[in-house]
């Protein structure tokens, strides 16, 4: 997601108290330690292309290859895609070495056009996925709703399959709730179709909306986090088969100066375990640089299945669980807008390592970093 400047006056959402509630089963919480952090320089370009809007990232073991999606609408060069290696040494980072970029072909075999100049036929890469099974990707777009009395744009979000080498091969059927509408309702713009993930077996899809629908309610604020929805898709037949609301956290700071952008939404999910997604929340606000990101355990068991709720506002429903198991704040580094997250390589003792991946909005104002963590359970 991009960092856009307006201000939306928020009213109140309401729903009932029980949906507050986190998990409360005696379950081991799992914690995350910062092993290395890794910077890949502004300047820095690969095959004729610049390096930065990283916005997804995804882990190849067998072949201990990473996947990176870009979030270029084709203004800086064509919509893409990278593999890269990182370079690890006693668990402390070396380096990125990019291997390859691959461009993003649509349904007719052609390149993404520029954003600028034919914004109806561009794309807005967010995130993606390598499913071992079929030797494919999965990536999603977040398409565009810009109202304006000079413009209109209304482009679905989408949720893509390609081979490794960009070429279009299907996409999932989207629910009526996710198509671009004139009128307030569906998704808001540049707040769509943001993280995806497999799940164990690659036989479901999840992705996340990065903030409310229209008919859900308000943004987050300051005081008060909206009602997103979470999305699963069967990987065989392409459709949605489940929804599920997830509670925002309210805007970590006060943005400056007062009515100015400030916002937090989900900006990348990851499969856990069972009914269980790890579930990146990152919050933004003018005036203070870095962003607050916070990593939470959400648990969907016992969540409703809210795919035929046209609303969730005053609803009688069950809301995913969550579980808080990182605030960045808390690791005394500058932390900057992450927005991609993937299991990554063992490390050195046999753990898992998770890897986080931050979107520097192509600006040499903000930074692409590469967080390794390591999972302790």
């Amino acid at each position: 997601m991009r960092q856009l400047l307006f201000f939306v006056v928020l009213p109140a959402i309401f729903f009932s108290c029980s949906n507050l509630k986190l998990i409360t089963e005696n379950k081991l919480t799992p914690s995350l330690k910062l092993v290395s952090s890794i910077e890949i320089p502004f300047d820095e370009t690969f095959q004729n292309t610049k390096v930065g809007g990283l916005s997804g990232i995804d882990y190849d073991a067998k072949n201990d290859l990473y996947y990176l999606i870009s979030d270029d609408r084709s203004m800086f060069n064509e919509s893409r895609f990278y593999t890269a290696k990182i370079r690890l040494l006693e668990n402390k980072g070396e380096g990125v070495n990019f291997q390859s970029v691959s461009t993003l072909k649509n349904e007719t075999g052609k390149l993404y056009d520029n954003w600028n100049t034919k914004p109806t036929t561009s794309a807005d890469p967010e995130d993606l996925r390598f499913n071992p099974k079929t030797n494919t990707l999965v990536w999603s777009s977040e398409g565009a709703r810009v109202i304006a009395i000079d413009k209109e744009i209304l482009q679905n979000p989408s949720l893509n399959f390609m081979n490794l080498k960009g070429d279009f091969l299907e996409n999932v059927t989207l629910p009526e709730n996710l198509k671009m509408k004139k009128q307030e309702k569906g998704p808001r713009n540049n707040g769509t179709l943001e993280g995806i993930t497999f799940d164990k077996n690659y036989k479901n899809i999840f992705t996340n909306i990065e903030e409310p629908l229209f008919e859900d309610g308000n943004q987050a604020n300051t005081s008060k986090g909206g009602l997103i929805r979470l999305y699963r898709f069967n990987v065989k037949t392409k459709k949605n088969t489940a929804q599920y609301g997830y509670q925002l956290e309210p805007i970590a700071r006060e943005p400056n100066p007062k009515g100015s952008f400030a916002v937090n939404g989900v900006s990348a999910i990851q499969y856990y375990g069972k009914n269980q997604l790890l579930v990146v929340e990152r919050s933004y606000s003018t005036g203070t640089q870095a962003c607050t990101v916070k990593v939470f355990l959400c648990d969907l068991k016992k969540a409703t299945n809210v795919k035929n709720h046209p609303s969730l506002q005053n609803q009688k429903l069950e809301l995913a669980s969550k579980r808080l198991i990182l605030n960045m704040d808390d690791l005394g580094i500058f932390i900057d807008n992450i927005e991609g997250l993937t299991f990554g390589q063992k490390l050195d003792n046999g753990n898992s390592s998770l890897v986080f991946v931050s979107d520097n909005n192509f600006s040499d104002k903000q930074k692409t970093q590469i967080l390794v963590f390591e999972l302790i359970k």
